[in-house]
């Protein structure tokens, strides 16, 4: 694992900046035929045509030829609840049966269900499941994800998650780098429901305190009956106090204001907003907080869209996520991801590249390290089996990669014969 590669032969596309990129600019992708891209000690060192490649001396480097492949930057999975106990399968069943979400959560199932099993799991059963997630992932292209606690909602258990999380990012030769998320404020749990008032200030004198430092983003679930405006509010403020970045699940089942309160605070971003309001588009706009859409959620829960155009056409910054987790999208499929935003969202496929890369990264405050195939960036690259990026969606919900890279380390390789593409 020498974090040495040399790619010949490519068609490299790619985003580039390190800002997000909204409104028309998303469209934007930088083609290079017959491309070079060199990764020194997991930094990309140099991209171009291949007749002015100059590899640096006194390094040993691996060599792909990718001749008739397209080489992307890696995939940025900016929202996953990927550490968890148990599983709900009876809960997707009882949403066929006609179920919401929130029905099935004021009964007692939903996030509380998960929070049992993961309260009773071992750090040890914690952690080798996630790394199972991770394998899955990195074959799909992922390079980075966020991963959130948010299933203990006390305070060991809480810890308990983050430590899981931080474990599995400090593995050695990891697939792919983790960015972890605090969010204690996923619901209120049982034994303080009808005291939600109690278990905000639980939040604030006690776990945000304690879990600082193994996580760079608080969220919360900001949504009716569960953390409505003024306690988002509140969180979010102390949050920020505290030294975390700011992430919200808003607007999901209702509209409520949370895309309005991501701009009041700052938030680097908000996720979901199934039914985000006109001027709370208008408003994340304005203050450059990345609107983070998770259409396997709305398919899962056979619910409308996020309105991605319209964030788009108001010159927003989209970014795309999975949303990975045991109840509301038991899925981390990118393939899926690509076609439900092209096909159900209208958005084109160069404008999913920019979501699924360099606006993922921007969703993690990590724009200036990865997310675009440029000198200076983290060597995180995925190597498509086909010579055309238009693939992606085309090819309905199967996976197009055939190489994953992670820092010049090749992670994933896709056994084929030769390609007759």
């Amino acid at each position: 694992m020498n974090k040495n590669i040399i790619i010949k032969n490519a068609t490299v596309v790619t985003p580039l900046g390190k800002t997000p990129k909204g409104g028309d600019s998303m469209g934007d992708l930088q083609v290079i035929e017959n491309a070079t891209v060199i990764v020194t000690d997991g930094i990309i060192s140099f991209v171009g045509s291949s007749v002015d490649a100059c590899t640096p001396a006194d390094y040993t480097y691996t060599v792909i030829d990718a001749a008739s492949r397209v080489v992307l930057p890696g995939f940025v999975d900016s929202h996953t609840h990927l550490i968890f106990g148990g599983f709900r399968p009876d809960e997707f069943g009882w949403r066929l049966n006609g179920e919401t979400y929130m029905e099935i959560m004021q009964r007692g199932g939903g996030i509380q269900s998960t929070v049992n099993a993961t309260r009773s799991a071992t750090i040890g059963e914690l952690q080798e499941k996630g790394q199972w997630f991770i394998d899955k992932m990195s074959e799909m292209g992922v390079t980075t994800v966020e991963a959130k606690s948010g299933y203990g909602l006390d305070t060991a258990s809480e810890l308990k998650m983050l430590d899981v999380i931080n474990n599995l990012a400090k593995v050695p030769n990891q697939k792919l780098n983790i960015v972890a998320t605090f969010l204690g404020a996923h619901a209120v749990p049982t034994e303080y429901k009808g005291r939600t008032a109690d278990y905000v200030d639980l939040l604030i004198r006690e776990m945000i305190p304690a879990v600082k430092g193994k996580a760079e983003f608080f969220d919360i679930f900001t949504e009716k009956n569960v953390f409505e405006i003024e306690d988002s509010r509140k969180l979010l403020n102390a949050a920020k106090e505290a030294g975390f970045k700011l992430k919200l699940h808003a607007d999901e089942i209702v509209t409520l204001g949370g895309a309005e309160l991501a701009a009041e605070t700052g938030a680097v971003s908000a996720d979901h907003l199934l039914h985000v309001s006109d001027v709370g588009i208008k408003r994340m706009a304005q203050e450059g907080v990345v609107a983070t859409l998770l259409p396997l959620t709305a398919f899962s829960l056979r619910e409308p869209y996020a309105p991605a155009r319209k964030f788009i056409e108001a010159g927003a910054a989209v970014a795309l996520a999975t949303d990975l987790n045991p109840g509301s999208c038991f899925s981390g499929s990118i393939p899926l991801t690509i076609a439900l935003a092209c096909i159900y969202m209208h958005m084109s496929v160069e404008e999913t590249i920019t979501a699924l890369t360099l606006n993922g990264a921007a969703a993690l405050g990590k724009a200036n390290e990865i997310g675009t195939i440029e000198p200076g960036k983290k060597g995180d690259l995925i190597m498509l089996e086909f010579p055309n990026y238009r693939m992606l969606p085309y090819y309905v919900g199967m996976n197009c990669v055939n190489t994953t890279i992670h820092q010049g380390n090749i992670v994933y390789s896709r056994k084929t014969h030769n390609n007759p593409f």
